[in-house]
């Protein structure tokens, strides 16, 4: 399933704008603007599950490193920095990786 399914077309892009280059990712701000926030929890787990790539049940160090390109094949990596703290807002149980409900709840606290 694409994205675009979930989320406008036009604030994908827009998100991005945003984010252009390292160090400057702000995961609060990127939920917002891409209306990932607003979206209900069946959604956001949706998400969840796209950008899981190896379907693990969790989204794992390497896999958020590429968590832009999970919502647009034109997006960037996050930087070393940009996603060990995007990995400690939302480790909430400090195993290293983010469950269904951690996302859940780090998108919703935007």
């Amino acid at each position: 399933m694409p994205m675009t399914d979930l989320l406008a077309a036009c604030d994908i892009p827009k998100a991005m704008a945003a984010f252009p280059a390292a160090e400057p990712f702000n995961h609060k701000k990127f939920f917002e603007l891409c209306g990932l926030k607003g979206k209900s929890q069946d959604d956001m787990k949706k998400v969840f599950h796209m950008l899981d790539k190896d379907q693990s049940g969790f989204i794992e160090k390497d896999e958020l490193a590429l968590i832009l390109k999970g919502f647009t094949p034109e997006g960037r990596d996050l930087s070393d920095k940009e996603t060990t703290a995007l990995l400690a807002a939302g480790d909430k149980d400090g195993d290293g990786k983010i469950g269904v409900d951690e996302f859940v709840k780090l998108v919703s606290e935007c």
